[in-house]
Formats: C-alpha cells, sequence, structure tokens
C-alpha cells in the first residue's frame, strides 16, 4: 500500500506540472503572456511560474522557467524580440545562457527561497505574495544583470544607453525597466500570491509536492530490507548453534 501510495504523489506532480506548462505556452500562443514596451517586453509568464514553484517546489519552478525560456529563445532566433535577437547574432551561446538559464534560475530560487518564507511565516499570511513578488522581481534582477555583465559593450545596448541618456549600466536597467518594471512585480504581488495562497488553501496544500523523495525513500528501505536479511542471514545461524553449546556447559 506504501509504494502504490507514492506513486500516486509521482504522477499527481507529473500532472500538475504538465498543467503550468500548457498554461504557459497557452498564454504564449493567445499573446496573454507579455506585451511589448520599446526593446524589451512586459511580461506576465512569471506569475504561473512563481505558483508552479511555490505548489510544486524548486525542480518544478526551474522546468517551468526553463520551458518559458526556450520559447523566449525562439523569439530571439526568429527575431520576434528586437533585443534578444541583436543579442543571438553577436554571441548565440550566451544569448541560451541569457534566455533559458536565467529563466531556470530565476524559478529555482522561487521555489527555495518560498520554502525560507514558509518556515518564517508560520500562519501562511505573506509567504504566498512575498513569492509572488520573487519570480518578477529576480526575473528583472538575473536578466538585465545577465546583459550588464556580457551585452553591455554590444552596439545595440550601446545605442540604446545613448538614446535613454544612461551614463552607466545601473542608470540604463533603471531607464530601460522603468515603470514596466514595477507593474509587472505589482501583478506578480497581487495575482500570483493570491492564485497560490488561494489554490493551497483549497487543496489543503501547505507543502509542495514531493517528487524525489519518495523514490529515494522507497529505494533506503529496500537496500535496508537487504541489509537486514544479509545480516540474520550470518550472525542468526551463529547465535544458535553457541546457544545449544552453552547449556551443555551449565
Amino acid at each position: 500500500m506504501e509504494q502504490k501510495v507514492k506513486r500516486q504523489v509521482n504522477v499527481r506532480y507529473i500532472a500538475e506540472l504538465g498543467m503550468f506548462i500548457g498554461i504557459i505556452l497557452l498564454m504564449k500562443l493567445t499573446g496573454l503572456s507579455s506585451i511589448p514596451v520599446g526593446p524589451l517586453v512586459m511580461t506576465f509568464t512569471m506569475i504561473p511560474i512563481a505558483v508552479g514553484a511555490m505548489l510544486l517546489g524548486p525542480l518544478a519552478g526551474t522546468i517551468l522557467g526553463a520551458f518559458y525560456g526556450l520559447l523566449s529563445l525562439y523569439d530571439a532566433i526568429t527575431g520576434k524580440s528586437l533585443m534578444t535577437a541583436a543579442f543571438f547574432a553577436v554571441s548565440p551561446f550566451m544569448t541560451v545562457l541569457l534566455c533559458i538559464g536565467t529563466r531556470a534560475l530565476v524559478g529555482y530560487l522561487t521555489g527555495l527561497l518560498f520554502r525560507v518564507f514558509q518556515k518564517i511565516d508560520r500562519h501562511r499570511i505573506w509567504s504566498y505574495f512575498a513569492g509572488g513578488l520573487l519570480a518578477p522581481m529576480l526575473n528583472t534582477i538575473c536578466f538585465m544583470g545577465f546583459i550588464v555583465l556580457f551585452f553591455y559593450h554590444t552596439e545595440f545596448v550601446q545605442n540604446l544607453a545613448a538614446k535613454k541618456g544612461a551614463v552607466n549600466p545601473l542608470m540604463f536597467v533603471v531607464l530601460v525597466v522603468g515603470v514596466q518594471g514595477l507593474i509587472e512585480w505589482a501583478t506578480g504581488l497581487v495575482i500570483g500570491g493570491s492564485v497560490a495562497k488561494g489554490v493551497a488553501i483549497a487543496l489543503k496544500r501547505y507543502e509542495p509536492i514531493p517528487f524525489f523523495k519518495p523514490v529515494v525513500s522507497s529505494m533506503t528501505e529496500t537496500a535496508e530490507e537487504s541489509v537486514d536479511t544479509l545480516s540474520n542471514a550470518v550472525f542468526e545461524p551463529v547465535g544458535e548453534t553457541a546457544q545449544p553449546e552453552n547449556s551443555k556447559e551449565e
């Protein structure tokens, strides 16, 4: 019975993860995922990534972030995103890291830090809203930070910095992100936090569904049983033969 329950947990995890991937894809296909704002896009895809990371854990957050990164990389390759398309022409490898790596990191950190917030927020009052805010905030920091570190010297960024009147990388980030970043953070805080908390209350789930833990514990139990069986086979006969000898001496 115990093994059956563990398998059901894994199937549920995969099913819910697939549902979040479907939501991200649907938002992309319907145009609800982002709104073009100058060279960047105002993205709302961080909302399902945040909710998935909070409800399913850091691994799910990493997968969801990487999937969104693949969609972002597609825009870079096809030229739908002017900025990432320019970066792809300069360095395809670094653009892959920018699109996929940073988003996977955002999903992982959101799920990981949310667990820390839950330990502090015993009554589950603010931790979901903090997690909802965390995803778009980390996305802005990681994405723009990567651009400053590896693409700031490119012609595209230098022209954009001159157009914005930015005299240093920090001013460049502030002027480019601007109000759109605050809107993303606000929507993540309100919508992402509300959805995650509402689903958690409805499902009475206050801990992420485990994925690897049941499998590892099952393997551990099997190993322990094997060790016990081997120990009994080696040591029990010695005890059985020693007992009659002691009784005869008495």
